[in-house]
């Protein structure tokens, strides 16, 4: 697959990451005017009573536009206590939390002025843990589309409104999931979802899902 351009994302989806992973060769959008209810800044995890968004709370700038790259993470709320204990909640029973957890929760102990470094700072360990060999490269400038990558900006999101199906379909390999007994399969919830219920096997799962891009 040739270039692609994503939007920057907290904890991606499965989905995300199957795509990055095909790729190889991604852009990540920071020069886009931020907006609310997208992957920027929430994942989907599957706990106790289902699904569960998490949601990194951002600093209000009044009156404008704020881009990506501008965005400033606020910490006026405890949510990095909040996250850490809801992954705990929903994955301390998983096989592979134990063994994931020392690297995940520095994250949430100190703090990153901007999200979109947080989110890259996250995608790097991501990166290396499911041993992805991707070049990843942040946008010089907003460009409205591009002629020579697959612009696949905004579609990934937990709000599935904004998620553009009608550009790309994916069917996803069930995996073993935490809650099993409750739930039937939710697919393409957050990366971290797989990672601590496949663990080594978690980038074997991406190259099993399938991809059509129209």
């Amino acid at each position: 697959m040739e270039k692609v351009v994503f939007t920057s994302a907290y904890l991606g989806s499965v989905g995300y990451y199957t795509v990055m992973a095909r790729s190889g060769n991604v852009l990540i959008e920071q020069h886009d005017s931020y907006h609310k209810q997208t992957c920027r800044n929430r994942c989907r995890i599957l706990a106790a009573n289902g699904p569960l968004d998490l949601v990194v709370p951002v600093e209000k700038n009044r009156g404008c536009k704020t881009l990506m790259k501008d965005v400033r993470i606020d910490y006026t709320t405890r949510w990095q206590s909040i996250h850490w204990r809801s992954l705990f909640s929903a994955y301390r029973s998983s096989p592979f939390f134990e063994y994931y957890q020392d690297y995940f929760f520095p994250f949430y102990q100190r703090k990153v002025d901007f999200l979109l470094d947080f989110n890259n700072e996250l995608h790097k360990l991501i990166k290396e843990l499911l041993k992805l060999r991707v070049e990843m490269n942040l946008t010089s400038g907003y460009q409205r589309s591009y002629e020579n990558a697959i612009d696949l900006r905004e579609l990934f999101s937990p709000n599935k409104a904004n998620r553009g199906e009608e550009k790309m379909q994916l069917v996803f390999q069930p995996y073993s999931q935490t809650f099993a007994d409750k739930f039937s399969f939710e697919p393409d919830l957050s990366i971290i979802d797989l990672l601590f219920n496949c663990g080594p096997e978690a980038a074997t799962v991406l190259s099993q899902n399938k991809l059509v891009l129209f």
